[in-house]
């Protein structure tokens, strides 16, 4: 069992529908996007064209921030999922620094509210007051409580309208059709062997 996904950039509408589901379900603080997307304007006139780039935590095998980790709060799960305990983390960001994908994001505690002119933070904001931990560091985990509930999918994926994002075990024969469809991972040089693969555009 090793989960991963493969993101089919032809599908990407850039509709951001994975952003807003990641941060309703994870309610992440404020400035935190533990999924995005970029969109940069590829090509000339006539062939112009937007291109739009999700990204997330690629998951790796072998997972830099886990090696730098000096106190095993980065660890990897038997299915590949690599989480953070929050317990553990000293807040040294060695992680941050040696993840090649900008995946990993520093919580400053900064308790600002989406919308300051109620003076006090809304009911889903309070809902989710003391999730996560000043000084400390967070990151896309494969939405792996749901899969522990049960749930085969991650936010980002099951609200994708064009169903651009495929979620799996990568060492089944459907993952690994995508795989020699032409996918590749971002940034190759670093050897950190992704679990997140696209498919060209």
């Amino acid at each position: 069992m090793r989960y991963g996904m493969v993101i089919d950039l032809e599908r990407c509408i850039g509709c951001n529908a994975c952003t807003v589901a990641c941060k309703q379900k994870n309610a992440t603080p404020q400035g935190t996007f533990w999924c995005k997307v970029t969109t940069t304007e590829e090509g000339e006139y006539p062939k112009a064209y937007r291109k739009h780039m999700p990204t997330l935590c690629n998951h790796c095998e072998n997972a830099v921030c886990v090696n730098v980790c000096p106190t095993g709060a980065t660890y990897k799960r038997e299915d590949g999922i690599v989480m953070v305990d929050t317990d553990k983390c000293i807040g040294c960001r060695y992680c941050i620094a040696a993840c090649p994908y900008g995946a990993r994001t520093f919580n400053f505690g900064d308790k600002a509210t989406y919308f300051p002119e109620l003076k006090e933070a809304n009911p889903y904001e309070q809902a989710y007051t003391g999730k996560f931990k000043k000084g400390t560091v967070t990151k896309c985990i494969f939405c792996a409580d749901r899969i522990d509930e049960g749930n085969p999918l991650p936010a980002c994926a099951q609200a994708c309208p064009t169903q651009a994002r495929i979620f799996g075990d990568m060492d089944t024969n459907e993952m690994q059709q995508h795989l020699v469809s032409g996918a590749y991972v971002p940034r190759p040089d670093q050897r950190t062997e992704p679990n997140v693969y696209y498919l060209p555009r």
